[in-house]
């Protein structure tokens, strides 16, 4: 079987982001750009300017007035919203031709966006700046299983059947499988694609926290979120949780099972309103 780097290395031509991130990346990348060369360049795709307005005008950021113009919506956004927009949707139109029986795409993109919303709202807990940022990493943390799905479909259907049924964490049962897990797969995309490195070390790290570096409470806070994610798709609560948590997560964000169950309603309420601002045709999806 191939490793996590041998495998991301030969779906290279399935995997290449669209070129209207590569293109803002690169912008974005300069030390002297301008935001009007952000909004000039963000305004020659339709459908992003489309999705762009449709978020910067969401009760998600409360306006007062209509904001009708891309340069207005990139200066109230920021640049580094403005990049994990164009990431997450270009992430998604890189995938969504995709064809798994393993897992049904709208069940997969809803589930990484309530990682993300998780992950936002256990950001703003552990009194991060631009928590914002934790959202697409918690979004995309999941990556990698799309690949490992279109490549062994069917032992990954078999971990994840196992890992449901024993009510463990299929990071884990994916090593005994592979040799390898979802996050390396998707750690090696993130540094295919030339991500920023701290959104990077929390794909790649979130399973082991520890060895992240300087983005430990970063990748501390996409574990956690990911394992309550996980957790209460088998139990439904808010507890089982804790006995799967890495102690260095737990120990860097201080979470506590009340604060976990309030953060979960808190979520609920946000997903489906940030599926539709994110990822508006995600019901497309087959």
């Amino acid at each position: 079987m191939l490793t996590a780097k041998e495998l991301v290395k030969g779906a290279v031509g399935l995997v290449s982001l669209p070129d209207i991130y590569i293109r803002l990346r690169s912008l974005l990348d300069r030390p002297d750009y301008g935001l009007a060369e952000v909004g000039v360049l963000i305004g020659q795709d339709p459908g992003l300017t489309a999705r762009l307005l449709h978020l910067v005008n969401s009760a998600y950021f409360g306006v007062a007035a209509r904001i009708e113009t891309v340069s207005r919506a990139v200066n109230m956004l920021g640049t580094q919203q403005v990049h994990d927009l164009v990431l997450a949707t270009s992430v998604a139109e890189t995938f969504s031709d995709m064809s798994t029986g393993v897992m049904h795409m709208r069940t997969y993109w809803e589930g990484s966006i309530r990682c993300g919303v998780m992950a936002r709202l256990l950001a703003i807990h552990c009194n991060m700046l631009d928590s914002e940022r934790l959202f697409v990493a918690g979004l995309l943390r999941d990556i990698g299983h799309l690949l490992m799905y279109q490549k062994y479909p069917g032992p990954s259907q078999k971990a994840l059947i196992r890992a449901t049924q024993a009510q463990e964490l299929v990071f884990r049962v994916e090593r005994e499988l592979f040799g390898f897990d979802y996050a390396q797969v998707g750690g090696e995309l993130a540094g295919l694609w030339n991500l920023p490195p701290a959104l990077e070390s929390s794909i790649r790290y979130h399973t082991v926290p520890a060895r992240a570096d300087e983005f430990r409470l970063e990748a501390s806070i996409i574990h956690l979120a990911s394992v309550v994610t996980e957790t209460h798709r088998w139990t439904g609560n808010g507890e089982k949780w804790v006995e799967c948590a890495d102690p260095i997560a737990l120990q860097l964000t201080d979470l506590s099972v009340e604060t976990v169950d309030h953060l979960l309603v808190e979520a609920g309420d946000q997903v489906a309103s940030t599926v539709d601002l994110i990822l508006p045709n995600l019901r497309e999806i087959s």
